[in-house]
């Protein structure tokens, strides 16, 4: 159990905890949650024994086994399996062990101490959780350094999972996955057998793992029961006790009644827009919870549109001479709201940023609409951003007769409040840069908005007004994201981009799952129909001779075959004899000082039985390699 007991806690002139109290039973799952810059890393690190206390008690099991997952890692030449496989110190301790063993009694040792470890399991296992966090079968042996920032992120995550642990400490594991890793890691820490206490904006990935939520808010620490769902119900009945808080929650309700009325009124009776509509409508039950979010904002649309706004027709998608995507045909329209799903390498970032003419077509017909204005959102827009210019200058550039508080109204409404539109980003944490480069997308008035991934960075609060600016959006969507909360509440249909081919996908974010599920039995299946298949096609032997050479064979390794069993049947009695000697050991009478004889006698004994064990061993390791070398 940890134990916060009246917990104080201060990071330079800032307090973070200030007379805090918390208990965590072993076994539970909570998410931790709080605005950016509430002191969420900072407890981690508190727990991890990176900080101390400033006041008060923080009590932890002394002998508790703690998994982190770093948020930084260095380019290194090595592979990304034993990058993970190093999350398991002791297995790699154990090798060393086995490695550098001076003695045959050592090696003997330091192999009992993996067959204990299950060492044999690890290299397997990391590469299960490899598989699992969407790295091919051939990444598995790339250098680190050929991964780019957010696979890193990955490979981090998979050493913190590597690690056997009583305590996992994970800071927003999600933030570089896409919607197939997002959703194998939700299953994977579920059954988690430790404590797990995660950092998180996702809110169906809450739902989906934590069984407690602990709220880090003004200093204190409070713990609710139940998932994020159950938290938001508790948080909103508590705001309502504040009368104007209560009138501010009304309106927002109101404001999401009517949305859904006039979206039941077209709804179709397809599952995805049914999807949607469920969502909509529990979106209205948790608004109250978020009344007092920094964030209320719009993507204000080009006010003329074109029928359709993007076309492409017979198009080959990809870079160079490598054709990721052939004959791709789609249209776009006003109104069009798609979300694209499909597994990692599939093709989605070849299609969108095609879309958006940052790369070219390699064949095809592209058309354009006459009012087409298109706004796109990715991850390199952050690092586009002029990090010496302020907020107000990056937008000011790109609408050069905007008024100063023109630009400082649209920056409130992304959380730049007051002279903070008119700071320097460069100090900016990554939540904040993503705000502003979706203020940039924003104040550019797109009628089709391209967006890749864009919840990454940013809190529940913002993520919660991004939903809701998009629902209220009149031009056209496509969208990626692993946010599935946004994905429901947001789009009417999906487009599935896999096995070279852009498709409509009928279902909704369930069917998805459970076609990733089929789709990777499929390809197991087919695994071993090759393997089957390529023994079938081995060419024919005639009968008769099959069975002379067998015949042979089995002459041939006869002998080999015979001293196996001799040096089998040499270290069963020498276990036997090993057992014994071990059993008048644990006799506590034998270490008495009348009995220092005997007790000499069968110490040298037990020197002897196992150096000959040893040597039986070995030597029937050897014959056993010989044999299935022969076979």
């Amino acid at each position: 159990m940890i134990e916060f007991n009246q917990v104080s806690m201060q990071r330079g002139t800032q307090m973070l905890l200030k007379d805090a109290s918390l208990r965590i039973h072993d076994g539970q799952k909570l998410a931790l949650i709080g605005p950016n810059g509430a002191g969420k890393s900072s407890l981690f690190a508190l727990l991890n024994g990176e900080l101390g206390v400033d006041g008060g008690d923080l009590h932890m099991p002394p002998k508790w086994r703690i998994a982190h997952m770093k948020q930084e890692v260095e380019a290194s030449e090595r592979s990304a399996l034993d990058y993970a496989m190093d999350g398991d110190t002791l297995y790699r301790e154990i090798e060393a062990g086995i490695a550098n063993a001076e003695s045959d009694n050592a090696l003997a040792d330091w192999l009992d101490k993996m067959d204990q470890h299950q060492g044999y399991q690890v290299p397997v296992k990391a590469e299960q959780l490899l598989h699992g966090l969407g790295f091919s079968k051939e990444q598995l042996q790339y250098p680190v350094k050929s991964f780019s920032g957010g696979w890193r992120i990955r490979l981090n995550l998979a050493q913190a999972l590597m690690m056997p642990s009583d305590l996992m400490l994970l800071d927003e594991p999600t933030n570089h996955l896409d919607l197939e890793a997002t959703l194998w890691l939700e299953q994977y820490l579920k059954n988690y057998p430790g404590t797990l206490l995660f950092i998180s904006h996702d809110r169906d990935f809450i739902d989906g793992v934590a069984d407690h939520i602990v709220h880090l808010h003004n200093q204190t620490l409070t713990q609710y029961p139940g998932n994020y769902s159950a938290y938001e119900r508790i948080r909103a009945e508590k705001l309502a006790q504040q009368q104007s808080v209560y009138e501010k929650q009304q309106e927002r309700v109101a404001e999401i009644e009517k949305f859904v009325t006039r979206f039941k009124a077209k709804a179709s009776k397809a599952k995805q827009a049914q999807s949607r509509l469920k969502e909509l409508q529990r979106m209205e039950l948790i608004a109250p919870a978020h009344v007092d979010s920094p964030f209320r904002f719009e993507f204000p649309a080009y006010e003329k549109m074109s029928t359709p706004l993007l076309a492409v027709d017979n198009a080959d998608l990809g870079y160079g001479d490598k054709t990721i995507l052939p004959g791709v045909k789609l249209s776009i329209v006003p109104g069009h709201r798609v979300g694209l799903l499909g597994p990692n390498g599939a093709g989605k970032s070849t299609l969108l940023k095609t879309l958006c003419n940052e790369i070219s077509m390699l064949s095809g017909e592209r058309s354009e609409g006459e009012h087409l204005r298109i706004g796109y959102y990715a991850q390199h827009q952050l690092e586009s951003l002029d990090v010496k210019a302020t907020g107000a200058l990056i937008l000011q550039r790109l609408k050069p007769k905007a008024s100063e508080q023109e630009i400082r109204n649209f920056l409130g409404g992304f959380g730049f409040h007051g002279d903070r539109a008119l700071e320097v980003i460069e100090p900016f944490s990554g939540g904040e840069k993503a705000r502003l480069a979706l203020a940039c997308v924003a104040w550019m008035k797109p009628n089709l908005l391209i967006l890749d991934e864009p919840t990454n960075h940013l809190d529940i609060e913002m993520r919660e007004a991004l939903t809701l600016a998009l629902q209220n959006f009149p031009g056209a969507i496509l969208v990626v994201s692993h946010d599935r909360h946004l994905l429901k509440a947001t789009v009417d249909e999906y487009w599935l981009v896999d096995n070279g081919k852009v498709q409509e996908f009928e279902g909704d974010l369930d069917d998805y799952h459970q076609y990733l599920q089929n789709r990777d039995e499929i390809s197991a299946e087919t695994d071993n129909a090759s393997a089957a298949q390529a023994k079938a096609e081995k060419p024919a032997v005639d009968r008769k001779e099959q069975k002379r050479l067998e015949a042979e064979r089995r002459q041939r390794l006869a002998p080999l075959r015979k001293k196996q069993q001799a040096a089998e049947k040499l270290m069963e009695k020498l276990q036997a004899q090993l057992s014994d000697i071990e059993e008048k050991l644990a006799d506590s009478g034998i270490y008495d000082a009348e009995r220092k004889d005997e007790l000499n006698t069968l110490l040298q004994q037990q020197g002897k039985v196992k150096s000959e064990l040893d040597d039986a061993e070995a030597e029937w390791m050897e014959l056993t390699e010989q044999l299935e070398e022969a076979e």
